[in-house]
């Protein structure tokens, strides 16, 4: 098996020059494209409007709440001994894929998994900024 030495190529930009003596001209600068933008065949860059804010994900809402009592409503599929649970505790931190709660009496920190999540409950108002939207949610609203 015959094996090529490695050779670094250096390549200069806006030169006919690739560095490796070939003649084959350097790539040019790349445009550069933002994430989620458009680029025609001929390679112009079409910009769009981006968002100005991000989208609203339960982890981002619990990580608002931190600190605050809360229910967990967990179902795990194809389990014999238990296919429903429930956990109440302090929310001591929210991920991605986890949530991680403590028992406020014996100090027990349990790690949830989101994908097992049905929904959580809060005996107290959350703390909760809409994306886009500017400004505070009212703090008590009159439900009848």
């Amino acid at each position: 098996m015959l094996t090529q030495p490695y050779r670094p190529v250096t390549y200069t930009i806006g030169s006919m020059s690739s560095g490796t003596g070939t003649g084959v001209p350097a790539p040019s600068n790349p445009s550069q494209v933002a994430s989620g933008g458009m680029m025609t065949p001929g390679g112009t860059v079409i910009s769009t409007a981006q968002p100005a804010f991000e989208q609203s994900y339960i982890e981002n809402i619990l990580r608002l709440n931190l600190g605050k009592v809360g229910t967990f409503y967990m179902t795990y599929e194809n389990n014999s001994e238990w296919n429903a649970k429930i956990f109440k505790g302090v929310l001591e931190a929210a991920g991605r894929d986890h949530i991680i709660i403590s028992d406020p009496t014996t100090g027990v920190r349990t790690i949830l998994l989101m994908v097992n999540l049905d929904y959580a409950t809060f005996d107290q108002p959350l703390v909760y900024q809409y994306p886009g939207v500017v400004g505070n949610p009212p703090a008590s609203r009159g439900y009848r």
